[in-house]
């Protein structure tokens, strides 16, 4: 049963899981929402990942509210299978789709005002209340080097990076041992580089996607709430089913695994990194310095000239334009509320998807939705 409106329609900034997740929790409750991408279509940044990618977190843990992942989609759904369901997704519950709208900033003239969001072409959209999902990975981040504007090879983030072909026999430098930095490794080791590097500042804490069937991702639910002491405890022997890879030049972590997502670092979840680096076509070194001409320093002092440099080192969030004057971001960037909760300064502004939770992005952005769609529905 359609609830009574108020005259502007809910407004939801951006087209990915996060957004549309949100817009068919409205739906279902008869809230009208419209969906703002300043992209053609839905899942954008999705489409721009490299082809080897597969979900790490399970078809079962990655669908959206409503709607389930096709069985067909395996357990580790691919890149182009995820964003095929996106675009079932919107269809299957009627989403309002603005596709080609950039909103640059959000505005509320008073507080009992409607929002207003400037976009491109001068339009200034009313809203009764924003729900911004833009996404955790918005602006990629490339270190300011000392000497990174004399680098002489090609240098590029790994947003730009798709496949290993252009890279065939040569010489690749990847900074950045994450999980986008490891598996971009793997797939230039194994697709025909001539020799693949691994930048490493900090080691990483590497767990297989599942163990005899049992998926990490069902641990770390069952984990999520418990002391980071504790877990740190528990997950050294889950660690220990993996190699050691001490004498290849990448040792343990020796800080604890929780203790480190606390503090922003998922683990690396293994999807060839191991193998590459104990047949050694991944060979790790320290972290990255300084460039000079066609030389790269590293921390150890080791001078490496690769052709290609591969900056696996993250993103922005990119808000400070669009609500940074509203002061409802941390120092980092970051919204200091999330989920169905608003800032007291700007009530009626929504946030999802700028948290990296080690339950799975997807399952929390799920969990979020139907929690900001009734916590819009009270408002209005």
């Amino acid at each position: 049963m359609l609830m009574s409106m108020p005259t502007s329609p809910v407004h939801i900034i951006g087209a990915g899981p996060g957004g549309l997740a949100t817009a068919g929790a409205l739906a279902d409750l008869g809230i009208r929402a419209v969906v703002l991408d300043k992209a053609d279509d839905v899942g954008a940044s999705w489409r721009g990942h490299y082809d080897r990618l597969r979900l790490h977190t399970t078809r079962r843990w990655s669908s959206l509210p409503g709607l389930p992942i096709p069985r067909s989609a395996g357990r580790w759904v691919r890149r182009d299978d995820f964003v095929r369901y996106l675009e079932t997704y919107a269809r299957h519950h009627r989403l309002d789709l603005a596709a080609g709208v950039e909103v640059s900033r959000v505005d509320r003239p008073g507080p009992d005002d409607e929002w207003v969001l400037h976009a491109n072409g001068g339009r200034k959209l009313r809203a009764s209340a924003v729900v911004v999902a833009t996404g955790f990975n918005h602006t990629p981040r490339v270190p300011d080097w000392p000497g990174r504007e004399t680098y002489t090879g090609e240098l590029l983030h790994a947003a730009r990076y798709r496949d290993p072909g252009p890279f065939e026999d040569r010489d690749v430098l990847v900074v950045g041992v994450g999980n986008t930095g490891a598996e971009i490794a793997a797939d230039l080791a194994f697709g025909g580089a001539g020799r693949v590097r691994l930048a490493v500042r900090t080691v990483p804490h590497i767990l297989r996607r599942s163990t005899l069937g049992w998926p990490s991702q069902a641990s770390a639910i069952a984990c999520r709430r418990l002391p980071a002491g504790l877990v740190d405890r528990l997950a050294r022997p889950v660690e220990r089913l993996l190699p050691d890879l001490t004498p290849y030049g990448l040792p343990r972590a020796r800080t604890g695994l929780y203790s480190r997502v606390r503090e922003g670092a998922i683990p690396v979840l293994d999807a060839g990194l191991v193998r590459g680096v104990r047949k050694r076509r991944i060979e790790p070194v320290g972290a990255v310095v300084s460039f000079d001409g066609d030389a790269v320093t590293l921390a150890d002092g080791a001078t490496v000239r690769p052709d290609v440099v591969i900056a696996a080192t993250g993103y922005r969030r990119g808000l400070e334009p669009l609500v940074g004057h509203l002061g409802v971001l941390d120092g980092r960037g970051r919204p200091l509320v999330h989920g169905r909760e608003t800032h007291p300064a700007a009530p009626g502004l929504f946030f999802t998807g700028y948290t990296n939770p080690i339950s799975g992005m997807l399952r929390e952005l799920a969990r979020d939705a139907p929690k900001i769609a009734t916590a819009i529905t009270r408002r209005l």
